[in-house]
């Protein structure tokens, strides 16, 4: 039980790492600069939104809600685990891991929920249009 709960973490956190990033159509300002000038443009871009607009961009929103609704099952299970007169360790580890669990299949099942803030994504996509590229979309990296 322990093993798939860090497990679940472990997952959890690498889905949290996984940040939204434009998606360039292949025009001929992207043909120009070339694909390393391009990314250089997005993390500059990202860069002045996250300092102009703030961090409601989504970033690390995943890892958060992984931790909290592990933390809450973990509560949740040690509060049954003592009330059913079961060890209340026992509860916290099933709690955490199906808090875990749910939390990253969540994410997995909807990832619209992980997409950058509107204001901070149209802020980015001006940023890139503004220097030639044409934005076709968003997908975590």
């Amino acid at each position: 039980m322990r093993r798939f709960a860090l497990c679940m973490l472990i997952g959890g956190a690498l889905l949290g790492c996984a940040t939204p990033r434009p998606v360039l159509y292949p025009n001929d300002e992207l043909r120009r600069a070339g694909r390393e000038q391009a990314e250089r443009d997005i993390d500059q871009c990202l860069d002045l939104a996250q300092q102009d607009v703030g961090s409601g961009s989504g970033r690390g929103r995943t890892g958060e809600r992984v931790a909290a609704r592990t933390a809450t099952g973990a509560a949740t299970g040690a509060a049954v685990g003592a009330a059913a007169s079961r060890s209340a360790a026992r509860g916290a580890a099933g709690g955490a891991a199906g808090a875990a669990t749910h939390a990253v299949l969540s994410t997995l099942l909807h990832p619209r929920r992980n997409q950058p803030d509107p204001v901070f994504r149209n802020y980015v996509d001006r940023c890139l249009r503004e220097r030639g590229y044409d934005v076709i979309g968003w997908r975590a990296k």
